[in-house]
């Protein structure tokens, strides 16, 4: 598994932390210094929590487990959402709707609604349907599609989350503790790191920042799935035997 070198995090900004008087205290172990009232993220720290995390990620990727990525900051969610559906998870880049885990089973009724609303408008022999109508449930498509493709796929609650910025996703971060979701998070100065399974010390406002993490989290995940490919295929061949 190759974690970003220290370098690449620093070139990357994972070191920029909020002004001084944004901090949260509870960040103080993961702070190297104060700089013109800027707060400097100790990167041996981040290097340390990302490795944590990432082999966390790997082994529950590896046992099958869903891992919900959420981020819906403009700066965050676009390319959170490609690394998301990069290794088959689910994810939400748009806006988190109050009880979208707490409340799953009305989820689940929007997302069958928005299939079969998928399924009327490519149903060629569907006659019935007049051009306003098709107008109009293509634009309710639309509408849930953008909010609810990310997590369409799934059937039930993630094992896990792994969210950029618990500050701006405090919604999310909340229906996961009272489900008792395992998190993995991005955590900047300003916000409390205690609140969260695996804290990861980063800028979480600089996209450059969120790519570097990103990117080493969802390449963890991949390992985690390959080695699952390869066991399963050693199964099918045994079996064969």
């Amino acid at each position: 598994m190759k974690s970003p070198t220290y370098k690449e995090l620093l070139d990357s900004g994972v070191h920029f932390g909020h002004l001084k008087r944004k901090w949260n205290p509870k960040m103080q172990p993961y702070i190297f210094m104060e700089r013109k009232g800027l707060h400097i993220i100790d990167l041996n720290k981040t290097l340390s929590s990302l490795e944590i995390a990432c082999k966390a990620a790997k082994e529950l990727a590896k046992q099958g487990k869903k891992i919900l990525f959420v981020a819906t900051k403009k700066q965050a969610k676009d390319f959170v959402a490609t690394s998301a559906r990069s290794v088959a998870m689910p994810y939400v880049t748009e806006r988190w709707l109050g009880g979208m885990m707490t409340n799953f089973s009305t989820i689940k009724k929007s997302i069958k609604k928005m299939n079969q609303i998928d399924k009327m408008l490519t149903d060629t022999t569907a006659s019935s349907i007049t051009k306003k109508e098709r107008l109009m449930l293509s634009r309710e498509k639309a509408k849930l599609e953008r909010v609810l493709g990310g997590i369409a796929g799934i059937n039930r609650i993630p094992h896990a989350m792994f969210i950029i910025d618990i500050e701006h996703e405090h919604i999310a971060l909340k229906e996961a503790h009272k489900l008792g979701v395992q998190t993995f998070a991005m955590v900047d100065t300003n916000a409390d790191p205690n609140t969260v399974d695996f804290a990861i010390p980063s800028n979480d406002d600089a996209s450059k920042a969120i790519t570097i993490i990103t990117k080493a989290f969802t390449a963890a995940i991949q390992e985690g799935l390959d080695e699952r490919r390869i066991e399963k295929d050693k199964q099918q061949q045994a079996a064969k035997v």
